[in-house]
């Protein structure tokens, strides 16, 4: 027999684009020498969310990847796209 699960938990899969946004927002919020706190701070994001998103773990949406990346002074799709451009 299955075991039952919890209709609350709320499940998210990985993906290859959310490992390549949690890599890309790891790599441009160091390069800016900012904490997560630091970041946090700066668009308005619980820090733990941000850790969420950098480990992978967060579905992140499209208000909050706009945040981030006005905080960080990134375009948007920089933090989506592939390391080597491609697709």
């Amino acid at each position: 027999m299955a075991p039952k699960l919890d209709a609350r938990v709320k499940r998210t899969y990985p993906g290859a684009l959310r490992e390549i946004l949690a890599t890309n927002l790891r790599r441009v919020r160091a390069e800016r020498e900012l904490t997560q706190e630091a970041l946090a701070d700066l668009c308005g994001i619980d820090r733990t969310y941000i850790s969420g998103v950098e480990r992978g773990l967060r579905n992140l949406s499209i208000d909050n990847l706009e945040r981030l990346a006005t905080a960080l002074r990134v375009e948007p799709w920089q933090l989506i796209r592939r390391p080597d451009g491609g697709r």
